[in-house]
């Protein structure tokens, strides 16, 4: 028997639209989720070019009005991949209308915003994801696993760092990513938040902050294009310069809830040679475990459990059978990659759609990653210890 369609619409077509594109497609590929996706409409800002979104990645139509796109009576998801400052007015309309919600991260520019997102999908009583991609690595659940089990012990630190280098460049130019009013913070916000978030996933709530921001390049180039559009897409030089206003490395510390723990963070994008180098570092009582998203399908274990002989930190490959979402891919030790996440995040969310709870990052943890957010930036200002 055919199963269900839910039709998508997709509001932003570049980069995250790309990734979003992909796993809505694949999905029923690979996966057997209870309904299958139908790539309905792509929208992106008047006079964009989305002939790529519909005859490469699948779509059945175009539109530049997201407003009448998220109240069409035949879309069931709105899947949101706009910069940051467009993610309220997108989702709380699309809420208002009884869609269910898929927005990429980090949920809004500020707290307020975030959690006017979250109220609007409670009143509606729709169903609303927040893309923190990187839960959903194999070797990320397979870390959950252990630091659930207690075959870390009690966990005395986390560290995580994100790090990449694609604006060390002194003539990259202005794009949205670089100016507050379009994106809420730097780095701290665009990848600090994905850190934060798999904090708080594998070990706990951050509900104290000390911290540091930098810029250090203070005026970029500009190019003509609204660079905070709904795709976010840039034009041509103007030769004039503009101020960038948002950090572009955090560092911060945090204490965990209701326990000793220290967590350590970095989320910068001046850090030459690391493309995308999102890791993270668990060290506990009974044992430790370290992983990187540049080599996500490998995390390393070590147990103090070994005899002293055999003490060592293991490879452990996160593709071999019994590891999350694996079997449905490659035979034993054929790695997947990054576009694999969000297949996963899809499928997850699909089936979602008619359980009582998801196993995906819902609003509710978008918002509490928010609050660390904004805790680290007063922190910053105050240089001071901050409550989240």
């Amino acid at each position: 028997m055919a199963k269900k369609t839910v039709n998508v619409a997709m509001i932003g077509a570049q980069f995250m639209g790309k990734t979003h594109s992909n796993g809505w497609r694949q999905v029923g590929a690979m996966f057997d989720p209870p309904f299958t996706p139908v790539l309905k409409v792509v929208c992106g800002a008047p006079g964009e070019d989305l002939s790529v979104a519909k005859e490469k990645w699948g779509w059945e139509e175009t539109s530049d009005n997201w407003q009448e796109v998220v109240n069409r009576p035949d879309i069931d998801i709105v899947d949101i991949c706009t910069p940051n400052w467009l993610h309220p007015p997108v989702a709380i309309a699309a809420a208002k209308a009884g869609k269910a919600i898929v927005s990429e991260k980090p949920l809004a520019n500020s707290l307020k915003d975030a959690e006017e997102m979250l109220a609007a999908v409670k009143a509606a009583k729709v169903k609303h994801m927040c893309g923190f991609s990187y839960r959903f690595a194999p070797a990320v659940q397979a870390i959950k696993g252990l630091v659930s089990s207690g075959k870390l012990g009690h966990i005395f630190h986390f560290r995580a760092a994100y790090q990449q280098d694609w604006i060390v460049d002194p003539n990259f130019p202005m794009v949205w990513r670089l100016k507050k009013k379009h994106t809420g913070s730097g780095a701290l916000g665009d990848i600090g938040a994905h850190i934060t978030d798999l904090c708080q996933f594998l070990v706990g709530d951050v509900v104290e902050v000390t911290s540091a921001l930098q810029t250090f390049i203070k005026k970029r180039r500009v190019v003509s294009a609204d660079t905070g559009g709904i795709s976010g897409t840039a034009g041509k030089e103007t030769g004039k310069m503009d101020t960038v206003d948002v950090d572009d490395a955090a560092v911060f510390i945090g204490r965990i809830k209701g326990t000793d723990t220290l967590a350590t963070f970095e989320a910068t994008r001046f850090a030459p040679g690391r493309r995308n180098y999102n890791s993270i570092e668990i060290y506990g009582s009974e044992g430790s475990v370290l992983w990187n998203q540049e080599d996500m399908n490998v995390y390393e274990y070590f147990n103090r459990n070994d005899p002293a002989t055999l003490q060592g930190f293991r490879k452990v490959q996160a593709c071999d059978p019994g590891n999350a979402y694996v079997g449905n891919w490659w035979p034993s030790g054929h790695i997947i990659g990054y576009e694999h996440l969000f297949v996963h995040e899809m499928y997850e969310f699909l089936c979602g759609l008619k359980a009582k709870k998801g196993n995906y990052p819902t609003f509710e943890d978008a918002v509490k990653c928010q609050r660390v957010l904004e805790a680290v930036e007063k922190a910053a200002s105050t240089k001071k210890w901050e409550k989240v």
